[in-house]
């Protein structure tokens, strides 16, 4: 494939995984809102098949293959790969958890915003981490994530806030938890690649999740639309959106697949818009357009 090709492909596979998981979190606030179903039952549903359709895409690979073998061994790092997966596995858990309560508690947009923060806690840390000051892009992208973050969470009345205080905390929550998910398995990807990473790491939170919320147990009595909800949230939010976003990574690098990777938060609003008819008010488009910004400025 030519070089122009490669590039082509991975702009359109990126844009199109990042509005899948969009998608996502939309389909999660239809769930939560139109059938009564918890953030954590959602969770441990969507990770632990998607989990084995990733397990199923890594088996279908000689070279992912392989490195199941050797992850199975325990080769390739030993003991100490095994624990940095477990800890890939619970940060997945935690990020995954912390977005749909922040997703519950405001809407997709929202969180999907606040979560897309988590450049700005990467960036402090490579900073503290090479010892170095940030540069002057750096510290443009910070004044406008706070600005974004400002207008968001207080409508720009410092006086009260215009979102819950627990929706706020939570989304808070989900720019750490996704700075941890994003900083922790870098090792691992380089060792064993993406698709076997992601199926061990995601078929694990989402079995633990499974035996400690038993949701077969509650589960509502889903009409078609809910049945197509459930399904769409594993298969095309989150399946389909890693395997598309990681290969436009391969494709592009990850510098310009993040830029392009800013689709989500978009995506989200416009979702929430046309599906849920979720209205913002003009402070909070502001705010997602300085926090879309700021990816440019920090990536």
């Amino acid at each position: 494939m030519s070089d122009s090709s490669k590039t082509t492909r991975g702009v359109v596979l990126t844009l199109i995984g990042g509005t899948f998981w969009g998608f996502s979190g939309t389909c999660a606030k239809f769930l939560m809102d139109g059938y009564g179903l918890d953030p954590v039952w959602i969770v441990a549903v969507r990770q632990f098949f998607a989990g084995w359709l990733f397990l199923a895409l890594a088996c279908a690979s000689p070279r992912d293959r392989e490195s199941l073998r050797g992850l199975a061994a325990a080769r390739g790092g030993g003991w100490r790969g095994l624990a940095m997966l477990v800890a890939t596995a619970a940060c997945m858990m935690l990020n995954s958890v912390c977005y749909n309560v922040a997703v519950k508690l405001t809407n997709s947009a929202t969180a999907t915003v606040l979560q897309t923060l988590a450049l700005v806690v990467l960036m402090v840390y490579a900073c503290v981490r090479a010892r170095r000051s940030p540069r002057r892009r750096e510290l443009a992208g910070l004044a406008l994530a706070l600005g974004g973050t400002f207008l968001i969470a207080t409508g720009g009345d410092p006086s009260h806030l215009s979102m819950p205080l627990d929706g706020l905390l939570w989304g808070i929550a989900t720019c750490f938890t996704y700075a941890l998910y994003s900083a922790v398995p870098e090792g691992l990807l380089k060792r064993w690649g993406s698709p076997v990473v992601n199926a061990v790491t995601m078929l694990a939170s989402g079995t633990v999740l499974m035996l400690a919320t038993r949701p077969w147990e509650s589960a509502p009595a889903f009409d078609a639309a809910g049945i197509a909800g459930v399904v769409a949230i594993v298969v095309v939010g989150t399946f389909l959106a890693y395997a598309l976003y990681m290969q436009g990574v391969k494709d592009l690098g990850p510098l310009r697949a993040s830029m392009l990777g800013t689709s989500e938060p978009i995506a989200a609003t416009v979702f929430s818009v046309l599906w849920l008819g979720t209205m913002f008010a003009p402070t909070d488009l502001a705010g997602f357009v300085m926090i879309i910004v700021m990816v440019y400025l920090t990536a």
